[in-house]
């Protein structure tokens, strides 16, 4: 290896997707002439499936950013340079991807420097990263019937920091989390394995508690407008975006999803007074204290008893090896639109949990989503989804099966309006559920029997425990 080599260091584009073959660079957090330390976020980038910020394995300056934002790169392309100056390592000048992947699935550990790929950089960063404006935040299909506005940022009083040599250990959606309520991590306590800052331990520094992002906030449900609107100029009459990125994948995803798969719909409009009573009583249960329930929890939950007593639904079509794939465990969905485009990431062995440990899920996978921080490994192998278009004043519709998957339950907007009830019209809350499977290996029959338990579920929710 020449000390040529040996000095300049190029930091090459990974493979932060599982797979996917490039990714756009958002922004840089460093230029040419600051000087970067080992493990420090140098950029954002995203992928077809999240957005990711990446540390460089590297001590040393910049001495070239390859690529300006906005560009989309190439896996294993070298995207930015550091003169290592005499501090050069002796085993070589180019860092791949293969070398860093192996740190994304673990937790640094303090007493040892190591490079990853999400953030959890571990040396201290000599170069202040530029505050990037909130995204708007519109609500995630499920839990609330209203958007909430993006937490205004607190002012917390800075009380003397702590001696810490390394930068302050945390992932990507906690670091985001402090940003937006005005968090120094070097201030935090930290509570979590090996000193790393957790999203609770950001909770609890901030002040006041009514600050933080409610666990009712949604992002919108597929189809509603996220993110800013088109710019225009004077006098200008079209704009064009490209289309990359998450919105890319969806549409291909959809469009291979609507063709591929014979989609069919049933609908049905039922009384869903009980639920929403019981909705009320759980909110007061002690059970559930500091928890968010709502009606799509015991959609939710009323779903994974449909699929437990008709299993033959959670299944997929193998084409490839003209095989139906049949699970046994069921990853629950939940789609989302956010201003990147729609994501579904999913609640992994939703089967296995109580109630409580639903909504508890359920609560972080909405937090996450509209931090913007999902995980690829949030948004694969999913088996069902649901997809609340009510909270918009939908009534129903005919949703797409997300690819892969046999089914998908659109929840529409629950109404107080007149029915009959006990051989007498009242007012009662009614509601439409509509369940788009694949006709491939769901019939009309097994279709309608899940369809009608999840509704049976909702219009008597003593069923939840006789059924369960």
């Amino acid at each position: 290896m020449t000390p040529q080599a040996q000095r300049f260091r190029e930091f090459r584009m990974p493979d932060v997707g599982e797979g996917l073959t490039e990714a756009e660079i958002l922004k840089w957090y460093v230029a040419v002439g600051d000087t970067v330390t080992d493990g420090q976020v140098v950029c954002e980038v995203e992928t077809a499936k999240a957005a990711v910020e990446l540390p460089i394995p590297y001590d040393g300056v910049v001495s070239e950013i390859r690529f300006d934002e906005g560009s989309t790169v190439d896996v294993g392309t070298p995207i930015i340079v550091v003169d290592a100056g005499s501090s050069g390592e002796a085993d070589g000048g180019v860092e791949t991807a293969a070398a860093a992947a192996p740190a994304a699935v673990e937790e640094p550990k303090p007493a040892k420097r190591e490079a990853v790929l999400v953030g959890y950089g571990v040396a201290p960063s000599s170069t202040s990263r530029r505050p990037r404006k909130p995204a708007s935040t519109a609500p995630l299909n499920g839990t609330s019937t209203a958007p909430a506005a993006p937490p205004a940022p607190v002012s917390v009083p800075a009380p003397a920091p702590a001696e810490r040599s390394e930068r302050p250990l945390a992932k990507p959606p906690v670091r985001k989390l402090a940003k937006d309520l005005g968090i120094d991590l070097a201030t935090v306590v930290p509570t979590g394995a090996n000193g790393v800052v957790t999203r609770e331990d950001i909770r609890a520094a901030a002040a006041p508690p009514a600050t933080l992002p409610r666990a009712a906030a949604q992002v919108p449900a597929p189809g509603s407008a996220s993110g800013s609107a088109p710019a225009f100029a004077p006098g200008e009459r079209e704009t064009r975006t490209p289309i990359k990125g998450v919105r890319k994948a969806t549409a291909q995803a959809m469009v291979a999803s609507a063709f591929t798969a014979p989609h069919v719909t049933e609908f049905v409009t039922f009384d869903i007074t009980r639920t929403m009573k019981l909705v009320q009583e759980l909110k007061e249960d002690r059970a559930f204290t500091g928890l968010k329930v709502s009606p799509l929890l015991l959609v939710a939950k009323a779903l994974l008893v449909a699929i437990r007593r008709h299993p033959q639904v959670n299944a997929a079509w193998d084409e490839a090896a003209q095989e139906i794939v049949h699970k046994s465990y069921v990853n629950l969905g939940i789609a989302a639109a956010t201003p990147r485009g729609l994501i579904v990431p999913n609640i992994k062995d939703a089967q296995d949990k109580t109630l409580p440990e639903l909504a508890s899920a359920l609560g972080d996978l909405v937090a996450t989503a509209r931090e913007g921080r999902t995980s690829p490994a949030d948004m694969q192998a999913g088996t069902v989804t649901i997809t609340n278009v009510g909270v918009f004043g939908v009534d129903t519709g005919t949703p797409i099966l997300n690819p892969g998957e046999s089914a998908i339950l659109a929840f529409g907007a629950v109404r107080l309006q007149p029915w009959v009830h006990k051989g007498k019209v009242k007012p009662r809350h009614v509601t439409t559920l509509a369940l788009s499977f694949d006709h491939r290996l769901v019939d009309g029959e097994l279709g309608s029997k899940v369809l009608a338990d999840v509704a049976a579920i909702l219009e008597q929710p003593k069923r939840l425990i006789t059924w369960a």
